[in-house]
């Protein structure tokens, strides 16, 4: 009898590591990082300067007093009051709405029209094939059909 040997601890790690969704995970965990900074730059740059044409440029500021007096300490904490900053819920809306647009326009809509058209190769590739299949076929047919007949013809002639 022999001991069926347990994969080493590195072996495992290694068949982990080696999944495909884990390697998808972490890169798309790296692009993500990555595009954080781009979106940033867009939410500073553009977008915070088009709201500040209406008001201020750092949406941060934005805020509301539920419970009257609402006083900040200098640091910008709440000294009194009940205050809701609703600002900096727009501007991280914003930048969520900003990344999904540009992933989505950027990245998943190219690679689904990219998928779309190698599909439609494939499908018309196995088209061909089954024309040529169902030809190939029929000349068959036709070859078998004669020889048929020709025996049919050999035996009545004898």
């Amino acid at each position: 009898m022999s001991a069926k040997k347990e994969p080493s601890v590195w072996q495992g790690f290694k068949a982990f590591l080696m999944r495909g969704n884990v390697v998808d995970l972490a890169v798309a965990v790296v692009i993500g990082a990555a595009f954080t900074n781009i979106v940033n730059s867009l939410v500073k740059g553009i977008i915070n300067p088009l709201v500040g044409a209406i008001g201020t440029k750092n949406l941060d500021s934005y805020s509301s007093c539920l419970k009257h007096p609402c006083t900040l300490n200098p640091d910008g904490t709440v000294k009194s009051g009940i205050q809701i900053m609703w600002g900096s819920v727009l501007g991280a809306t914003l930048s969520f709405v900003i990344t999904a647009a540009v992933v989505y326009f950027l990245m998943v809509l190219p690679m689904a029209k990219y998928l779309a058209r190698v599909e439609a190769r494939r499908r018309a590739r196995e088209g061909t094939h089954e024309v040529v299949e169902l030809t190939e076929l029929e000349v068959l047919k036709e070859i078998r059909d004669a020889l048929v007949a020709q025996r049919g013809n050999g035996h009545s002639q004898r």
